[in-house]
């Protein structure tokens, strides 16, 4: 295994482990847990490891809040698109404000759709029950109010000069 797939690799789990005791930060809403610091971790993933990476970083960190009780199965549709569609864009444009609006659509919009599926085949009738659209109002919440504190650190690191010295770190 070369080093920069080993850096990246580490970097995924430290962002999964960052998002897991962020989730500590959550509130519910309606149905779903929203925990702002997961779209967050969803858009630094996107700027510095890439849509693959950004998938599997959601996925460990839900996997893992779920075994913990910190979270529900809410949690992989939104975390999961959202990591896809927002890596997808930053690694087309290289622009933060549409890596910003790709993660709100994708876990607010995408997310909030595909998790009512899930809660009619996993989580009863009782959840089924709600219209699909209820899932929508507390995903989109939760991911701009992460996308605005991501937003705020990548600026600010891009400012600084820092984050292209940390892109560069990790690629040598």
């Amino acid at each position: 295994m070369n080093r920069t797939r080993l850096k990246r690799m580490v970097i995924c789990a430290i962002l999964a482990d960052v998002a897991v005791a962020g989730s500590m930060f959550s509130f519910p809403i309606l149905g779903s847990r929203c925990a702002p610091i997961q779209h967050m971790v969803n858009i630094i993933c996107a700027v510095f490891l890439g849509p693959g990476y950004g998938i599997a970083c959601a996925f460990l960190a839900s996997l893992i809040r779920n075994l913990l009780g910190l979270g529900s199965l809410m949690a992989f549709p939104g975390s999961m698109i959202g990591a896809l569609c927002c890596g997808l864009l930053y690694w087309k444009t290289k622009k933060l404000l549409p890596t910003l609006i790709a993660e709100i659509a994708g876990t607010g919009v995408l997310g909030g759709l595909c998790a009512y599926p899930i809660a009619v085949l996993f989580m009863g009738a009782d959840a089924g029950s709600i219209a699909f659209y209820a899932y929508i109002i507390p995903f989109l919440i939760s991911t701009v109010a992460g996308s605005i504190i991501a937003g705020l650190v990548i600026s600010g690191l891009n400012r600084s000069g820092a984050l292209e010295h940390m892109k560069y770190l990790l690629d040598k």
